[in-house]
């Protein structure tokens, strides 16, 4: 499992270099064929018997911020990448630029919010990037317009087999197919590492477009919402109950005979899984099944709690399976029809 390392490298979309250069180094190390396409999407192939062309997909981009504005006094203004919880920004300690400036995003204190302000969630433009500076000049010198800003969370295993960390949508999902083609299964696919999904799935429409895949299954981490004050029929998924096997998004209404087949599949080989049942989000799913002469698609996903947060909560249970569910896909796929 390689979650720990992946969780902790800046990737907000647009900049997914530092886990593109960790994956890239990872799969040197198991000597898997590999290449950069010009978007910035890493082309991984496990060569193997092949009956199909299957493209195993993960994004290595997060949610985060950039920088827009530095004032006179130093503070710096932002803009969200991606889709973020503006309800969980304020006090947040955030990492700012290639040379990772410490800071913290803040407001004015409580004591001066007017009656309308006070127990709401404020709005990106009342909030700003603290990094210790006394001026717009001193700031500059270390921080300039368009740098990326990520959260400063570290990886902590705790509770019952459970993962806090940030990224982990779409890290899981990375961590796992390094995993599968360190197995040097006798398979042929194409493993794919895509950018930018978190600002509309890009770098998956580039690499489908380019593999042409009769098989796409994309490896995600999902919204959860086992907890208090969710009724169960609004409970997307829960957290050790095994993989969710998605079946409809906003950008993807999954074949019935897969996601059945894939169901199949888990109950063959005694793998816990879970129907995703919310229909909101997307992933790159939906850029893989509409690209060029189409591509059937599978979605499966780590159930995470407070996603798109600067704190996921996951099962490594969940984590495992997923791993242990794809593969399981992958041989049954290379099966002699």
């Amino acid at each position: 499992m390689f979650l720990k390392e992946l969780t902790e490298l800046s990737g907000v979309s647009g900049c997914e270099y530092e886990v593109r250069n960790y994956i890239k180094l990872k799969l040197n190390e198991i000597g898997c064929e590999n290449y950069v396409d010009k978007l910035g999407n890493i082309i991984a192939h496990n060569k193997g018997k092949k009956n199909k062309t299957i493209m195993v997909a993960a994004h290595m981009d997060e949610v985060g911020l950039i920088v827009s504005h530095i004032d006179s006094n130093g503070f710096i203004k932002f803009q969200a990448v991606g889709g973020i919880d503006q309800r969980v920004l304020n006090s947040k300690v955030v990492e700012v630029g290639e040379c990772k400036i410490p800071g913290v995003i803040g407001s004015k204190a409580i004591h001066l919010m007017s009656a309308d302000e006070k127990g709401k969630a404020l709005p990106i433009d009342k909030l700003y990037i603290d990094i210790g500076s006394n001026s717009k000049a001193e700031t500059e010198k270390l921080v300039s317009i368009g740098d990326y800003v990520t959260f400063k969370s570290d990886y902590v295993e705790f509770g019952d087999n459970m993962i806090k960390a940030k990224a982990l949508d779409d890290r899981a999902g990375c961590s796992a197919i390094i995993e599968l083609l360190s197995m040097k299964l006798d398979v042929d696919f194409y493993a794919v590492f895509t950018v930018m999904e978190e600002v509309g799935l890009r770098g998956a429409y580039t690499a489908a477009y380019a593999l042409e895949p009769d098989l796409g299954i994309v490896i995600e981490g999902t919204v959860c919402a086992d907890m208090p004050e969710i009724e169960d029929h609004s409970n997307s998924t829960s957290i050790n109950n095994g993989p969710a096997i998605s079946i409809m998004d906003k950008s993807t209404v999954y074949d019935i005979d897969e996601v059945r087949r894939v169901a199949k599949v888990a109950e063959n080989n005694n793998i816990p899984y879970q129907f995703r049942k919310s229909s909101s989000g997307g992933n790159d799913a939906g850029a893989i099944h509409k690209t060029k002469n189409g591509s059937k698609v599978v979605a499966l996903a780590v159930p995470c709690r407070y996603i798109h947060s600067s704190v996921n909560v996951a099962s490594k249970n969940d984590y495992n399976n997923l791993v242990t569910l794809v593969k399981m896909i992958l041989l049954e796929e290379n099966k002699e029809q």
